[in-house]
């Protein structure tokens, strides 16, 4: 799965920069004018970075990255600060609420640089390494899943499925949601889909299937400790 990075910008210049810069390196992107607009994205869909400038008319920077840092489902989302502030006083201040700051101008190439090295560092279990919650086991690089080491038959996009909740445990993703990061934003794929794939997940989970949780409401749920 390509990551995907929130740039949130008001000068549309400097996000088409950001943007061709990122797609080159083979990341999936998404603009947001302002913070409102921000906050709004983040809600209906799955980010793996924000990239967000210091100074935005309306909510600044600052102030919408303490908004996503107040929801607790987007606490540990990595937030890299755009921002021509160089004093000390400003980098303390950037950092109790952001992971990294980068000061313009900036070159893409350092940009890059710098996004891959934060993503690398936040990167959960099951990204680019095995991840294993109560006998349930799944490794990226093989594309392989299996239980107390007996493989599961799973096609790719079911793989996909097991692999958003697994490095998401206990986050309830709604269909919308999932339809995005396992299906992809180009594609035209039903909500009701989302139901028939859980149904073959659970049922290749065979004894795991309570892993899987629906919530009420929203969505599904990956929950470890379920079994």
């Amino acid at each position: 799965m390509n990551r995907r990075v929130l740039i949130v910008d008001d000068e549309t210049a400097i996000r088409e920069m950001i943007v061709l810069a990122l797609e080159m390196a083979g990341y999936e992107t998404v603009e947001a004018a302002d913070g409102l607009q921000a906050l709004r994205l983040i809600q209906s869909q799955p980010f793996d970075l924000v990239l967000m400038d210091w100074m935005m008319p309306g909510a600044s920077g600052l102030e919408t990255a303490r908004r996503i840092r107040k929801d607790e489902q987007n606490k540990s989302l990595p937030i890299v600060m755009l921002t021509a502030k160089e004093d000390e006083d400003a980098k303390i201040t950037g950092l109790s609420v952001a992971d990294d700051f980068i000061t313009k101008p900036f070159s893409p190439r350092e940009l890059v640089a710098r996004l891959k090295a934060i993503l690398r560092r936040t990167t959960p279990k099951g990204v680019e390494e095995a991840v294993e919650f109560n006998g349930l086991m799944l490794d990226p690089i093989s594309q392989r899943a299996a239980i107390n080491e007996q493989a599961l038959t799973l096609s790719p996009l079911e793989f996909r499925l097991l692999q958003t909740f697994m490095t998401h445990p206990n986050r309830a993703f709604s269909r919308a949601q999932l339809l995005d990061r396992v299906w992809g934003s180009d594609n035209y794929v039903e909500d009701r889909t989302v139901d028939v794939h859980i149904r073959r997940l659970r049922k290749a989970l065979g004894d795991h299937e309570s892993m899987v949780e629906t919530v009420r409401g929203t969505g599904y749920r990956f929950n470890p400790n379920a079994i």
